[in-house]
């Protein structure tokens, strides 16, 4: 039996330590990493405007995107297009989930109150018309970042009004006031990932996460504001069932959920949860029919979706094109 991977401690440029990677050696560190099937390929494309004019601004300006910290698949096809989904309130988050690749400590208060105004001036800078904005969870602070999201929502807006901008937020640890500030705030979508199923929701899932907390998250948002349109997504190959897939389609649904996107688990490193299964691209679309039967205004379903993947055609009614 091969040794478990080191667990590796970093400081970032603002002094903060974390556990890189978000996880520490473990069990799982002994699993071999899975064979990839012929259908998960990853094309690179670097030799771009786009890319690397996103690549030089976020590290100009110290910028976090879920791009580069979650190990997304779909960097440079989205980066080349002139796309990226910004992570603010910095790259370390205090919770360790075991399929996120996002790195964990514990920021102690610390934000970069200049961070709203440098996103706002990249997206300008890069002339979209539809911004994702996502976040680490931060628990060290009392209101969960709220109001620092929404600054970088304002100041997004008051570049340019036309802008839609997309949040996809951590829980706020079920802070009502928390998501009050973020729906309050001119957005067209507001996101919370249940992530998995209801069984597995633990040990996947940070013990301070919760299945029904996340139900009722995204049941309040839309609540407090129902001219937004609710989303959720939900990560197969961790072990799942087509049951239990079903019955997170009816909770979401019964939560005024209206997007749901699926997509296959990757795993980050050897210190994450293996993959149970590659789900193909045929039970995909067969997730997708079945998914839209429950009343979701859409279901992007495919091997390579992310919750944040091609957002701005999720009501394109096509499966974001895919």
């Amino acid at each position: 039996m091969k040794d478990i991977i080191p667990t590796v401690k970093i400081v970032n440029h603002a002094g903060v330590s974390s556990v890189k990677d978000g996880m520490k050696g473990n069990l799982y560190s002994q699993v071999e990493r899975e064979q990839k099937p012929k259908w998960i390929r990853i094309t690179a494309n670097h030799a771009n405007k786009n890319f690397e004019l996103i690549k030089s601004k976020v590290n100009n300006l110290q910028l976090s995107t879920v791009c580069e910290e979650a190990k997304c698949p779909n960097l440079s096809e989205c980066w080349s297009r002139g796309t990226a989904t910004f992570m603010v309130m910095g790259d370390t988050c205090t919770r360790a989930c075991q399929f996120c690749s996002v790195n964990t400590g514990n920021p102690k208060g610390w934000l970069d109150a200049d961070e709203p105004r440098k996103i706002a001036e990249t997206v300008e800078l890069m002339g979209i018309k539809y911004v994702v904005l996502t976040c680490v969870t931060r628990d060290d602070l009392a209101d969960g970042g709220a109001a620092h999201f929404a600054e970088t929502v304002a100041e997004i807006k008051n570049k340019n009004q036309l802008i839609e901008v997309e949040v996809l937020t951590s829980d706020f640890n079920g802070n009502d006031e928390a998501i009050a500030t973020i729906v309050s705030s001119p957005i067209k979508v507001f996101a919370q990932n249940i992530e998995t199923v209801e069984r597995l929701t633990h040990p996947i899932r940070d013990p301070r996460a919760g299945y029904q907390k996340t139900l009722t998250v995204l049941q309040r948002a839309k609540e407090l504001n129902p001219n937004i349109l609710t989303k959720s997504s939900i990560i197969l190959g961790m072990g799942e069932t087509d049951e239990e897939i079903y019955q997170t389609f009816s909770d979401l649904r019964d939560h005024n959920v209206d997007i749901v996107t699926l997509g296959q688990y990757l795993r980050p490193t050897l210190n994450h949860h293996p993959i149970d299964r590659w789900v193909t691209p045929e039970e995909f679309e067969e997730y997708r029919i079945q998914g839209l039967k429950y009343g979701f205004l859409e279901v992007v379903s495919g091997p390579m979706v992310r919750s944040s993947y091609r957002a701005e055609r999720a009501l394109d009614f096509n499966n974001a094109g895919l």
